[in-house]
């Protein structure tokens, strides 16, 4: 640590970042609650001189993988081999900036995922526990909670899964389901006898209790530690590290087929394998040196896992120190609804980096400042817009192309000598000092966006000062003086060039080119000399540029087909109406008509007016399908079927005699239901 007081000064940092599941790229969720947050700290600490090894990789196990596999008729590896490229190279070009990269399918990973299921087995570190699970007959196969769907007893959603319905979102075991169903062979599953190895975290309830509860209180986050607390008062559970699955880390059991580590239980020794293949024989000082923080990155739905299950994994094992700290964030929500991966309701990484070419900091900043640290927070385009225009085109970028545009104009391109500080420039001095420290601690303490806002209000104290002192009339009256404006200016953009980069890092290396900065780093800032009288600075470029409002109406649109394109996936046929008698229905007299004139019925949006031949004379129909139909006059010479005997009634001030049919489509649009080929204008429909 290097501002804060609360924590002893480690040697070295191992941050992890919760490992992304390989069935589907990333979204902006993820890299809100995740993936940024991480990395501003992994670079802050780099940039402050610490040992740092930032871990990532891909999931690479689990379910899901072999329902989609099997979905799409693929193995589970071309699966996970198809997504971990995509979001390994997604992550490197957002520039999160991993030491290592790495997935959980790798031999490495199985060989030490299994050395250490066995080292624990072997130790009696688990308890073996029989009991009844549902069976497929037909597959032959034990059924995981997402290979078993049926009717969710608290809202009645018809295709919940064994362990959550995603339509109220309620935490579901495979028994709670009425009617329950294979997903595989679509059979009423049965239940039958298997065996597992649980981890007894009933027995770690005490450690963990006084671990969590007392040591951590006031440091972790509250809804961190709120989380946690909530599972212990309830009391824990053992909980099963093995599956009924062929897809995963083989159970390292002699005679025991069939069966694979839990993917829960693998995933998180995925980060101490990663260390291994990065560090070789130097792996052990990042796991088991007490001089070592250790700090989980995650969003709240892996809390318990690396809060309460991992650590008791941990303890079991009995070298490894435990995590200093887990700073979950909340969800981030997308337009002001949940983003689902199933719904398509999301802006996926490789998306925007395709579509919004070079304009990765504008994400992350974005994604930084209105990270749901506390609360679940909403992502809108418009506000990314706003953010871009009005905060780094406005404020930070405008700030640095000034001072830039001006040093070339009046001083050929070459840092002036300052002069004399005034009380002015004494003040500006005094408050840069103080931004380290101020970014520092906010990082250190996981609060990223109040880190962020300290960084932009340098870049407002930078252009505070330079419209306060206007060197561009100064130059007429005080050249000297005007040297030591733009010197202070230039200076402060030195300093932001350094605090910025754990946030823009590629808006931070577009500085220091500018700039001619050589690498300095965070301990070096705060101070007004890192550039010296007569340095050579490069042309000033543009940092950020203006998002019109049709790149964003383009992304909103893209949303608005995606919701357009979830309701006629969701679309059903109606339920069929209560049966009726036959003698009941030839009571109603439908017939064929031809549309001799269609206008559109004065002050009311919806409706039409038909005048219909009837084969009897003419009829007069009014029929709500304006909306449909905005070019009324096409449909004379059409022939429709209208129901003949319903009682007149007068719409909008029209006497309607009749009913048209029409057809509602599942988009929601009415057409208009006509014979297939031309007949006598009155005939019967029947």
């Amino acid at each position: 640590m290097i501002y804060s007081d609360k924590d002893k000064k480690f040697k070295r940092y191992t941050i992890t970042s919760a490992l992304p599941y390989a069935n589907g790229p990333v979204h902006i969720g993820h890299l809100a609650g995740v993936y940024v947050p991480a990395d501003v700290y992994a670079r802050y600490l780099r940039s402050a001189g610490e040992e740092v090894l930032f871990l990532g990789g891909s999931d690479e196990h689990g379910v899901p993988i072999t329902i989609k596999a099997r979905r799409e008729g693929v193995t589970p590896q071309d699966i996970v081999d198809r997504y971990h490229n995509i979001i390994k190279d997604s992550f490197k070009e957002l520039g999160i900036s991993f030491d290592i990269y790495s997935r959980t399918s790798s031999p490495e990973h199985h060989e030490t995922a299994a050395a250490y299921f066995k080292k624990l087995y072997e130790e009696g570190k688990f308890v073996e526990k029989t009991s009844m699970q549902y069976y497929d007959e037909e597959a032959h196969q034990f059924l995981a909670d997402r290979y078993i769907t049926g009717t969710c007893p608290h809202c009645g959603n018809e295709h919940a899964y064994g362990d959550q319905c995603e339509a109220c979102g309620t935490s579901l075991n495979a028994t709670d389901l009425i009617n329950p169903k294979s997903a595989l062979s679509g059979n009423p599953p049965v239940m039958k006898e298997t065996k597992h190895w649980y981890l007894p975290l009933d027995q770690d309830e005490p450690w963990l209790r006084e671990w969590i509860l007392e040591q951590h209180k006031g440091d972790w986050k509250t809804n961190v530690y709120g989380q946690c607390k909530s599972w212990i008062d309830a009391g824990l559970q053992p909980r099963a590290v093995t599956r009924d699955l062929e897809w995963g880390v083989k159970v390292p059991i002699e005679g025991v087929d069939g069966k694979v580590l839990y993917v829960w239980f693998d995933a998180p020794i995925g980060y101490i394998s990663f260390t291994k293949q990065l560090k070789g024989g130097d792996w052990e000082k990042w796991w088991k040196d007490g001089d070592t923080k250790l700090v989980h990155f995650i969003g709240k739905d892996n809390i318990v896992f690396h809060c309460i299950i991992f650590p008791a994994m941990l303890k079991a094992e009995g070298s490894y120190i435990l995590p200093q700290n887990v700073p979950a964030n909340e969800f981030l929500n997308l337009e002001g609804d949940k983003i689902s991966t199933s719904r398509n309701w999301a802006v996926w990484l490789h998306e925007y980096l395709k579509e919004m070419p070079g304009k990765q900091d504008v994400l992350r900043y974005t994604l930084c400042s209105n990270a749901p640290e506390t609360k679940d927070n909403d992502f809108t385009w418009k506000d990314f817009q706003l953010k871009n225009n009005s905060e780094l085109v406005a404020i930070l970028g405008n700030f640095v192309n000034r001072t830039l545009v001006l040093t070339h104009k009046f001083f050929e391109g070459k840092v002036p000598a300052a002069g004399a500080w005034s009380p002015v420039e004494e003040e500006a001095i005094k408050e840069m000092a103080a931004f380290p420290e101020k970014i520092g601690r906010a990082i250190e303490t996981y609060r990223f966006r109040e880190a962020l806002a300290e960084m932009m209000n340098l870049a407002r104290l930078g252009n505070k000062y330079l419209t306060d002192t206007e060197p561009w009339k100064l130059i007429k009256t005080d050249p000297a003086r005007t040297a030591t404006v733009l010197n202070l200016s230039l200076q402060i953009c030195a300093n932001l060039a350094i605090l910025c980069e754990p946030f823009l890092p590629f808006t931070a290396e577009k500085m220091r080119k500018m700039l001619n900065l050589d690498i300095k780093g965070w301990r070096e800032a705060g101070v007004a000399d890192l550039l010296e009288a007569g340095h050579a600075i490069a042309k000033p470029e543009l940092l950020f540029e203006q998002i019109d409002d049709a790149t964003i109406e383009a992304q909103v649109n893209k949303l608005l087909e995606t919701k357009r394109q979830n309701a006629l996936n969701a679309w059903a046929p109606a339920a069929v109406k209560p049966t009726v008698a036959f003698d009941d229905f030839g009571k109603v007299d439908i017939r064929v008509g031809t549309v001799l004139e269609c206008t559109k019925v004065p002050k009311a949006d919806k409706l039409l007016q038909f005048k219909i031949e009837d084969g009897m004379g003419t009829r007069t129909i009014v029929s709500g399908i304006a909306k449909f139909y905005p070019e009324p006059e096409k449909l004379v010479g059409m022939q429709v079927c209208f129901i003949a005997n319903f009682a007149p009634r007068k719409l909008k001030g029209v006497e309607s005699q009749g009913m048209i049919l029409s057809a509602e489509d599942k988009d929601g649009r009415l057409v208009l239901v006509t014979p297939s080929q031309l007949v006598t204008p009155g005939c019967n429909v029947g």
